[in-house]
Order: C-alpha cells, then structure tokens, then sequence
C-alpha cells in the first residue's frame, strides 16, 4: 500500500473542512489516500483584534514551518490569509474554483443591515468590514469580535449580538445548522477582500512531480487569474497604503472586470475604481515596463494580471488612497 500524501491544515472546522474538499479531489486524481495533518497556528491561539495584530501571515506562518520541516507533503490556505510575498522554496500549485466571494450578514430575523435599528451590534474582526458596515448601518455600533464561525452565529442566537457578517464560502462549506437569516451584500457597494472564497494550495518547489502534475490538474484558470489581479492590488497598496481595502475581480473571456476600493477607517471617505481590461490584447505593451522581455510576456496571462493589479493600486495612490489611513487620526 502507498504512503498516504500528508495535508497540513488549520485546526478549525472551517479548514478541515476545505481541506477535506481537496484532499477528496486529490486523492481522485492522484489514487492515494491524502489525510490531512492539524497544525496549530498563531492565528488560532492570538485572540487579539485582527486590526491590531493583521490578518495576513498569522495563520500561514506555522503551517508554511510544518510544510519546509517536511511535517507535511503539501498546505491548503483561505487565499485571503496569505500574504503577497511567496516565500523562497514554496509555490502554490493549484487554486481550485471559488465558492461565492461575498459577505453575508447573519441576524435573527432577516432585517436588512441598512435597516438595523440605532444601536444594533454589528460583530466583525476585519477593518474593511468595519469600515463597509459604518457606511451601509451608520446607526448601528460595530463591535471587533474574533472566533469561529459557530462561535459567531451563537453570538446572534444568543442576543449578544444583533448581527455578525461572514464570508458565503466558509458558510456553504460548512452548512452550519441553525435557525438565523442571511443576507448576501452585492459587490457593487460591498467588495470583498482580494482572494476572499478561493484555497490556495501550496507545495515546495522541489515535491515530487506525480504530487506536482496531480495538484496542477485541481488549478482553475479563471480563479487564479481574478486572484492574481486582487492580490496585486494588495501588493501594491502595501508600501504606501494601510487602509482598508477591497478588490473583486471577475473573468469574463479575454477581459476582466476589477472593483476595488479603499476605506478611510471610519467609512467617511472611500476612494474606488470599476474597470475592464482585456488581458489578452496587449495590457502588458501599453502598461508594463516597455522592454521587450516583458512585451513578450504579454501572451502570458498571470503576468498580464498581476501587472493590472499593481497598474490599478498605483493609481489609487494616485488618487490619495494613502491618505485615508489618517484622515480619522487627523480629523480627531
């Protein structure tokens, strides 16, 4: 009997779950059995607010240790935790297709959150949720809450809390049973975060071939493409920009439509743009270095992306985006 391929993945439910989804589809692909490996990450013992500790990197860094280690043969991340840089040694093989990117606003009876009476309590942890919510409910307080998924939706049933918004791809995969609402917020006015609802699945450069052909079969052009041009927007935001932020981005044939927005703290002020670029016809030519080399990369649609995205983050510094992280401290 073979050696089982060993999964490392975060102790939660949420990402057992979505781990258990890829190690399924692998083991269809590749006929081992894949059992998946918890790993306790900071992220999971930290209980401090997100917004003081940031979300990126607090849940990949122990798991990144365990995969260089050799304590497991490949990871699966919620692409939103991960952060830009991908370490030396390390590549992720393979996006599968996305769940629903959109947030999800949980209550008791179905009220709207522009509807929530003054004073309701709003539940997130993330500053752009944050942000969004003083927007959309100015009248209700946010409070910073971290915990699972069920400890969330307990939070409502309990009245401790009014609502609580989530992600639609943690609830589906994990169909929590209880009596409470949902209502699903739009991209147009609600973005959500660059690679919210896609798995990252991440190997070492040097994994056996027959590991590396057999994750590469899970990849899903479309995701990865829409990804990539998300997260270089956070890329490029990064060195001059800690606001929050949103991007959405959505293939559609040769173009892709990007959404991205940045929020002052306080959701007083917000700098956006809506765009629609085709990848396939000479993005790279008119926007990129201007060297050949780079030119001829055109035809290659991650570099053609990824370059979007950082051309679409520069621009929004342009605009001011770097200001709006301390607009409120000044306003004070």
């Amino acid at each position: 009997m073979s050696t089982p391929i060993r999964l490392g993945t975060r102790r939660s439910a949420l990402a057992q779950a979505q781990s258990g989804h890829v190690a399924a589809a692998l083991e269809k692909v590749i006929g081992r059995r894949v059992e998946l490996v918890p790993i306790t990450s900071e992220g999971d013992t930290n209980r401090a607010s997100l917004s003081e500790i940031g979300g990126q990197g607090i849940f990949a860094t122990r798991l990144r240790d365990a995969l260089v280690a050799g304590e497991c043969d490949l990871l699966v991340h919620s692409l939103k935790d991960l952060p830009t840089a991908q370490p030396d040694g390390l590549v992720v093989a393979a996006i599968p297709p996305r769940e629903d990117a959109r947030d999800v606003v949980i209550t008791r009876d179905g009220t709207p959150l522009h509807e929530l009476p003054a004073g309701s309590r709003v539940g997130t942890g993330s500053p752009r949720r944050i942000a969004q919510v003083r927007i959309r409910a100015p009248r209700a307080e946010v409070v910073d809450i971290r915990g699972n998924v069920d400890s969330r939706l307990r939070k409502v049933l309990s009245e401790e809390l009014d609502a609580v918004i989530l992600a639609a791809a943690g609830l589906a995969r994990l169909s929590p049973d209880v009596e409470l609402f949902g209502e699903a917020l739009g991209f147009a006015e609600w973005p959500t975060a660059p690679g919210q609802g896609a798995l990252a699945v991440e190997t070492t450069t040097d994994a056996a071939p027959e590991l590396r052909a057999a994750l590469a079969a899970l990849d899903h052009a479309e995701t990865r493409t829409s990804v990539t041009v998300e997260r270089a927007i956070l890329e490029g935001l990064d060195a001059g920009c800690q606001a929050p932020m949103a991007a959405h981005a959505v293939v559609d044939g040769s173009s892709v439509r990007v959404r991205s927005v940045v929020y002052a703290p306080d959701g007083a002020q917000r700098i956006g743009l809506d765009v629609t670029e085709d990848l396939n016809g000479g993005y790279i030519r008119r926007n990129g270095s201007g060297n050949e080399a780079d030119a001829a990369d055109g035809a290659d649609p991650m570099h053609a992306a990824r370059e979007l995205g950082l051309s679409l983050a520069r621009r929004l510094l342009d605009h001011g985006a770097a200001d709006l992280a301390f607009r409120e401290l000044l306003d004070d």
